[in-house]
């Protein structure tokens, strides 16, 4: 009896939710006009696929988000993490259908088989439950992150070993990330590249460090070698996600702060490590560093 009373309250809660809500359109950043018909219909299609992790009030707190980690995204916070542009700036509307379609990788979110129309109508309504962030005609879009010509098209050995120097030692990515030389070869690269000898080694240089975000919790910088990139794969992908930071946590955009060769070095880099996921190669390295 428990049980059916549940499942009819469930439907009740449902239909609900599914009676439309919006009956005048909304302007959103970039000047983009929608209707109320597609904001209903991104409703409509946000219980049927989104509310059991994101939630009703699209917090992050649905009933299947219960022991997630990462948490399902809070999307009243108005920050969105893998967009393509420049940081600080706002994701444009392909930046949500290319989560929606391809997912996160080592995360609940799933690859979304929909329709363009359907797509479209759900990041629309998203956009609803951050009205500060995303409605007015005032709102710009942030400017797009597009690949320079890449330097290291048949010689991806030498973007690999530039990787590795500007990981290391130009951007000190192990402030963060975990460090993947030995002591002996992080001391080559800085005298090599800053004329200087480190006296003093990071007793961490060799764990991730949990860092503090805006999402509410704290995130954990991907150790290369192990995990799931979340939404990048290829050296392209990776240059455009270093290029752009990661929005609400600690990863910078390295945009106009890097030169382009090194952006594109250090995105080889990372893909190579990433290469190492269960395989000898990545056991070897950790053996050749402990080695020192």
């Amino acid at each position: 009896m428990l049980k059916i009373i549940s499942i009819m309250l469930t439907v009740l809660f449902l239909q609900a939710c599914e009676k439309e809500q919006f009956t005048t359109s909304k302007t959103f950043a970039g000047n983009k006009v929608v209707t109320a018909e597609t904001l209903n219909l991104g409703k409509n299609s946000y219980i049927k696929y989104c509310i059991s992790c994101h939630g009703e009030k699209g917090d992050g707190n649905g009933i299947a988000s219960k022991g997630m980690l990462p948490p399902a995204r809070d999307f009243t916070k108005g920050i969105y993490k893998f967009g393509t542009v420049a940081t600080g700036g706002l994701p444009h509307d392909a930046d949500f259908y290319r989560i929606i379609r391809g997912g996160l990788a080592g995360t609940a979110m799933l690859k979304w088989d929909i329709s363009d129309e359907r797509m479209d109508a759900i990041t629309q309504y998203i956009k609803t439950f951050a009205p500060n962030t995303w409605e007015g005609s005032d709102k710009t879009l942030g400017d797009p992150i597009i690949p320079s010509a890449n330097p290291f098209v048949g010689n991806v050995e030498k973007g690999i070993a530039r990787g590795k120097e500007v990981f290391h030692v130009v951007s000190n990515c192990t402030t963060c990330h975990r460090a993947y030389v030995s002591h002996e070869e992080l001391n080559q690269m800085s005298i090599k590249i800053n004329n200087t000898k480190i006296t003093e080694f990071e007793p961490e240089m060799y764990n991730v460090k949990l860092q503090d975000s805006e999402h509410g919790y704290k995130v954990t910088p991907p150790d290369f070698t192990w995990h799931l990139v979340r939404s990048a794969s290829t050296v392209e992908e990776l240059y455009v996600r270093i290029a752009a930071g990661v929005g609400g946590t600690s990863m910078p955009g390295w945009k106009d702060v890097l030169s382009e060769e090194d952006l594109w070095a250090v995105s080889y880099y990372v893909k190579y490590l990433t290469t190492l996921k269960d395989s000898p190669a990545r056991a070897e390295l950790l053996t050749s560093i402990e080695k020192k």
